[in-house]
């Protein structure tokens, strides 16, 4: 018991001893963790500084085979030469890149087929460098003509995403000859511009060489190519080291104030590079970004202005050089009047009544239209091209059997009466609701329409993936689609252009929109006449087309009694917005028993890209299977119609009146 006793009563004295010194305890414990820490941390420490060692001893400071991560996977040089000149500079840079230990691979733009394969580059880890040319009258060389010329339809073209070479990495060195001041190097400044409108992002700003001894930099477009092939090398060394300092194009006059260029300044300075070598790479290098600039620019100041838009403009615009479409009449001059004294615009006697007048059409050339005449256009559309590839056509051709690569897509009329929000054109052409201009002859405007169509399939001659048979057959039009842009009916001739293209042998497909009533009824047999009814109540037209008419609800209703008197094949063109018009069924049915369609398209609505004419997102684009339920719905209301055929692609479905055989 004694014993029990004893050590019951010990470890209450344990407790309190251990309490009483609970201090020197807790300061143990402490230092301890103290310690785990410092050990923890030198260890860390020294297996980094070993790291860091070993990639110090990597081969000019390219990542080694067992690295983790491949910054640098190879280097693409394209080059197109006339003379042989570029190509002998990708190969003398290839030599020097097989030195660094990269895989390199020398490319004539005239064998690559960039529709099917740069894209690839965005994921490729690659780095792309373009050697070019500029030849006769600022033209790219043949070998590399199909390429620049889709490169530039690609930046242009709203239905190839503005980020779709995003992730790629490129460089440019443009070859040309200073004697040719107007073309100097303009090919080269193209394609480092198109790469970059598509997001592809420069390594290093554009070079360019000069064959004019006189006046190169380094006294031979050799030592230009060489001066500049030293500097390519050093940052390509960078990029494999996983460096990430593309050029931002935020350049003034080769002086680069993007945060990348002043970090690779201070990169060659701590490698020793002299102030005068900095200096000379400022010299070397010469930005395109002014341009870029100035496009961008351009695309807020140059295009058309209407003048039901000319409140805003003046009240933002300081001295921009704007070019009004002015309508003369009903207060028009004096409104113009105000407009100069505002913002510097022309006075009412410079703005002419022709289309042909400088700057009211000067934005549509560079979406690849071909002008013709005063107020005429053609454009080659991407199915035409798509289907000279042997691949699919447009609904069109699923619909209608219309061949797309024998399809003309043309306008007589560039202005249009309305401001559509979900406007492709991004409204660059001019607006009105009368004709006010001279008038080409409809002779004319043919001719010209089929000479500059067949030049632009002309240059699709020996690209890569072009059958040679559907390249012969595209030379010979077999149908125009009257829809390019603006309002064709509104041109004044409109019914002897129809003929010659019937003459011709020649289909017609003519789309208007709905607010010429008295022209429709006017209007001799088209193979197939269309309504683009882009909503079903007053309301909701007048926030989707905008329309200049004050009367626009009613010539829109009698434009669709109008079509129902015409003994010919019409059809509805419905385009849906999300959010906008989706919801309007019934009034929809109501439409279609004014206007009887043989046909009726549905469409989903197509995103232009942002533009500060129109607040759509692509929150406002249908999915296909959106579009499927609509029309299944509509269909239901419709006992006469039933759905006949679908273009998945285009998101596009087609309802048939039951009395048409198909």
């Amino acid at each position: 018991l004694d014993v029990s006793m004893d050590t019951w009563s010990y470890f209450p004295t344990c407790l309190a001893s251990i309490w009483l010194h609970r201090f020197y305890i807790y300061s143990a414990v402490a230092l301890g963790i103290s310690l785990w820490i410092v050990i923890q941390f030198t260890t860390t420490k020294t297996k980094r500084k070993v790291t860091e060692r070993t990639e110090d001893k990597l081969v000019n400071g390219c990542a080694a085979p067992q690295a983790k991560e491949v910054y640098v996977a190879g280097v693409k040089i394209f080059y197109g030469s006339q003379t042989g000149t570029a190509k002998r500079f990708a190969k003398a840079l290839a030599e020097a890149v097989n030195s660094l230990s990269l895989p390199v691979e020398v490319i004539s733009m005239g064998d690559y087929d960039p529709d099917d394969c740069l894209a690839e580059e965005t994921t490729s880890r690659n780095v792309c460098v373009f050697l070019v040319a500029t030849y006769t009258d600022g033209q790219p060389t043949e070998s590399a003509a199909w390429f620049c010329k889709w490169l530039e339809e690609a930046a242009n073209d709203f239905r190839v995403g503005k980020t779709y070479l995003k992730g790629l990495r490129y460089a440019v060195f443009g070859l040309g000859n200073s004697v040719y001041v107007d073309h100097y190097n303009t090919v080269g400044r193209r394609v480092d511009r198109w790469l970059w409108m598509l997001s592809a992002s420069r390594v290093m700003t554009r070079a360019e060489g000069d064959c004019n001894v006189a006046r190169s930099r380094h006294g031979s477009i050799e030592g230009d190519f060489e001066a500049w092939k030293a500097k390519f090398l050093t940052r390509l060394q960078a990029l494999c080291r996983g460096e990430k300092k593309p050029c931002s194009g935020k350049c003034k006059k080769g002086k680069c104030t993007s945060p990348g260029k002043q970090s690779k300044e201070s990169s060659d300075h701590e490698h020793g590079a002299s102030e005068h070598e900095n200096t000379e790479a400022e010299e070397l290098f010469e930005t395109s970004s002014e341009e870029e600039a100035d496009a961008e620019e351009a695309g807020g100041t140059n295009s058309v202005i209407d003048v039901e838009d000319l409140g805003n403009i003046v009240g933002h615009m300081k001295k921009a050089k704007v070019l009004l479409l002015l309508w003369v009449g009903n207060g028009g001059e004096a409104l113009a009047q105000v407009a100069q004294r505002s913002c510097g615009c022309p006075s009412p006697a410079s703005v002419q009544a022709g289309l042909e007048q400088p700057g009211l059409v000067e934005g549509v050339p560079a979406r690849g239209y071909k002008l013709i005449g005063s107020h005429s256009g053609v454009k080659l559309c991407r199915w035409t091209k798509s289907m000279l590839r042997g691949r699919g056509g447009c609904y069109k051709h699923t619909f209608y059997g219309i061949e797309s690569h024998r399809c003309m897509e043309a306008t007589p009329s560039l202005a249009c009466a309305n401001k559509c929000v979900f406007c492709w054109r991004h409204h660059t052409n001019p607006v009105g609701t009368e004709w006010r201009w001279k008038m080409d002859q409809p002779e004319l405007i043919l001719q010209e329409a089929i000479e500059n169509h067949q030049n632009m399939i002309k240059q699709f001659r020996g690209v890569s993936g072009v059958k040679a048979a559907r390249f012969e057959e595209a030379l010979t039009v077999k149908h125009c689609a009257l829809s390019l842009v603006g309002e064709p009916i509104m041109y004044p001739q409109i019914n002897r252009f129809v003929r010659l293209l019937h003459q011709h042998s020649i289909s017609s497909f003519l789309v208007t929109n709905a607010q010429f009533p008295e022209e429709i009824r006017s209007l001799e047999p088209v193979t197939q006449l269309y309504v683009s009814v882009d909503a079903s109540t007053r309301e909701s037209l007048r926030r989707i087309d905008r329309p200049l008419f004050k009367d626009f609800w009613q010539r829109f209703l009698d434009s669709l009694k109008a079509l129902a008197e015409k003994e010919q094949r019409t059809v509805y063109r419905l385009t849906l917005v999300k959010a906008w018009n989706v919801d309007e069924l019934k009034a929809y049915a109501e439409l279609i028993s004014l206007g009887k369609p043989d046909f009726i398209e549905v469409k989903g609505v197509t995103y232009c890209g942002e533009s500060s004419a129109s607040s759509l997102t692509m929150a406002n684009v249908p999915w296909h299977e959106e579009v499927v339920g609509f029309v299944q719905d509509l269909a239901e209301l419709l006992p006469d119609y039933e759905i006949a055929c679908e273009h998945e692609h285009s998101n596009c479905l087609l309802l048939a009146h039951t009395k048409v055989s198909l």
